[in-house]
């Protein structure tokens, strides 16, 4: 059989081509999805009209109507996998005013911090249906996570607005909030002055220190395919004394454990050909908290590591001060 010529074959493409995929059956089923999520909602709306926005409410929603923990998030603007990262800090904090506005300790979970999962969308389907402690935990949670101290010092404030009885008032401005901050949470998380890298550097700057980012010199040009892109070399490429990459995670993916497996190929490189350098992690976020096994073996590529917590940033100058010979304040 004769090979088509690429000439015809690119005329097919773009001759004969959909522009959208739709499967029409599919689209109709999965419309009838959008309709209930959004019927779920106006029902919600006149009953907050009819008898106010209250715990028992908000927990009779979750318990009752299908797909009404979908529908609340939808209204919100809250997404499931930040959900499911707020109850997985919820069970490892000792935070009473949390504990209490939650009734976690009423969950009927471990709080497993040593090899804690984050529950699957049936384990909280199970934990709404059979245990009425997780349910009114959740529906204060969602209406008043905002107010408590804790979460007010732990998620960002773009985020923490989500957690609010606002959100349940209908009104104009609460959805209008709501619209906007999902149609700019990909520009919001995308933002330079959002990543924990620049904390790094503002720190360098005030100690007037000087760093390089990219290409280690003495590993480029003998390891072509190997990973040498480092954040920080301080002072410079040439010369380095101080090796720094930032892993800040607050999702988890299976690339963890390749990420781990990098890192600790790159320490091996550093220690080869880099020998008088120390190599610094920043390892911080609740996706490494939960993938405990990857953890280990990030944190075995480093000399030493460190988090983004105001504490752990002081140590950090510290060290690094100690190691430049920087006698300075």
């Amino acid at each position: 059989m004769m090979m088509r010529q690429e000439k015809d074959k690119c005329l097919t493409v773009l001759n004969k081509n959909t522009f959208f995929f739709s499967n029409r059956e599919f689209e109709e089923s999965y419309e009838g999805y959008i309709i209930s999520l959004k019927d779920t909602l106006l029902n919600l709306r006149n009953d907050v009209e009819q008898y106010g926005i209250s715990e028992k409410l908000i927990s009779d929603y979750l318990l009752s109507k299908n797909n009404g923990l979908k529908a609340i998030l939808a209204l919100t603007g809250l997404s499931n996998e930040l959900l499911k990262r707020v109850l997985t800090i919820i069970r490892v904090v000792d935070d009473e005013e949390i504990i209490s506005v939650t009734h976690r300790n009423k969950w009927n979970i471990s709080k497993l911090h040593d090899n804690i999962e984050e529950m699957s969308d049936n384990k909280i389907s199970t934990l709404i249906r059979d245990n009425k402690y997780f349910r009114t935990g959740l529906a204060n949670l969602l209406l008043k996570g905002s107010s408590t101290s804790f979460l007010a010092k732990t998620l960002p404030l773009f985020e923490l607005k989500k957690f609010g009885i606002a959100n349940f008032s209908f009104s104009i401005e609460s959805i209008l909030d709501t619209l906007i901050r999902y149609k700019e949470k990909g520009s919001y998380s995308g933002k330079k002055e959002n990543n924990p890298e620049t904390l790094i550097e503002s720190t360098l700057q005030k100690l007037d220190i000087s760093y390089d980012k990219g290409n280690l010199s003495s590993i480029s040009p003998t390891f072509n395919n190997s990973k040498r892109s480092m954040d920080f070399i301080i002072p410079g490429r040439e010369h380095p004394k101080i090796i720094i990459e930032c892993s800040f995670l607050t999702t988890t993916s299976s690339g963890q454990g390749d990420k781990a497996k990098t890192e600790i190929e790159m320490n091996n490189l550093i220690k080869r050909y880099c020998s008088d350098s120390s190599f610094y992690g920043f390892i911080d976020g609740i996706g490494w908290y939960v993938r405990k096994g990857d953890l280990k073996r990030m944190v075995s590529a480093f000399d030493d590591v460190f988090t983004f917590h105001l504490d752990e940033i002081k140590r950090f100058v510290q060290k690094i001060k100690h190691e430049l010979g920087i006698r300075k304040k």
